[in-house]
């Protein structure tokens, strides 16, 4: 049986404890767009034309407590991963404002394929990637 088609993802997750760092980080210093924010819960962000969704491990592990929303308990512990398509052309623009902002560069090299990435890390720990789309392409 052939599988129906998928659209891309419209979502993706990282864990932070610390969600005033991880809004500081994504909204401050990223620019994305705050969707939906419960204090000491999660925060979400506009990226593109999906949702990036910043949970608190600690309560996302907890049952879901209304009935009208039975989203199953879910959540992860340690660094997670996360890459932002960037054209070409704004990488370096993207490297000079981290550093502008004093993010640490992690890494910043070439693909095989000629496509680039530049790696961060957020407050969290997790391991952020701004890269060429070509990467996959």
């Amino acid at each position: 049986m052939t599988a129906p088609p998928l659209h891309g993802a419209l979502e993706s997750a990282l864990y932070a404890e610390d969600l005033a760092a991880a809004t500081r980080f994504y909204h401050g210093i990223l620019g994305l767009p705050v969707l939906a924010q419960v204090e000491g819960r999660h925060v979400f962000f506009r990226s593109g034309a999906g949702v990036l969704l910043l949970f608190n491990p600690a309560e996302t592990l907890q049952p879901p407590r209304n009935p009208a929303l039975p989203v199953p308990a879910h959540g992860a512990r340690g660094s997670g991963h996360h890459c932002f398509a960037v054209a070409t052309a704004d990488l370096d623009a993207w490297r000079n404002h981290l550093q502008a902002e004093g993010v640490e560069i992690e890494a910043d090299f070439n693909w095989p394929n000629g496509a680039r990435s530049i790696y961060v890390r957020d407050p969290a720990g997790n391991s952020i990637e701004f890269a060429d789309p070509a990467l996959w392409g």
